[in-house]
């Protein structure tokens, strides 16, 4: 039997993917990943002060599209889906600040986006402390 190459599709279902399977060889790819792939690299990303003020700095936290996508995201605080988190706490921390107005709006300033690096530190440095 000859296999066609993967092809790129839109993402476009509100439903969440499911994490995948061993069995699943014929999920449809966006750019060579998958949507699982491509949703949890994004979620993760919010982990990162710094990227949260690219976004702003970007306007994406001002469109509705992009803050709608923000909410769609909220399942990864879920199971079976947040096992799949590398840093889970500044990860659903900071994705649920953005579903505030305020917090996306003032995530521009250098000061909040300082304070919040500032504070993923000390989490670290305590955790460490305590195991």
């Amino acid at each position: 039997m000859e296999s066609t190459p993967a092809q790129d599709t839109q993402i476009n279902s509100p439903v969440p993917p499911e994490p995948p399977s061993e069995e699943e060889i014929s999920e449809p790819m966006y750019g060579g990943f998958s949507r699982f792939e491509i949703e949890l690299e994004f979620v993760q990303s919010l982990a990162n002060p710094l990227y949260l003020n690219h976004l702003a700095s970007q306007q994406l936290l001002t469109q509705p599209a992009f803050v709608a996508y923000l909410a769609y995201l909220r399942y990864w605080s879920r199971p079976p889906y947040v096992k799949y988190l590398i840093y889970p706490g500044p990860t659903l921390r900071h994705l649920e600040l953005l579903q505030q107005e305020a917090f996306r709006t003032n995530i521009i300033s250098p000061d909040l986006t300082a304070q919040l690096a500032e504070a993923g530190m000390k989490a670290a440095v305590d955790w460490h402390r305590e195991t």
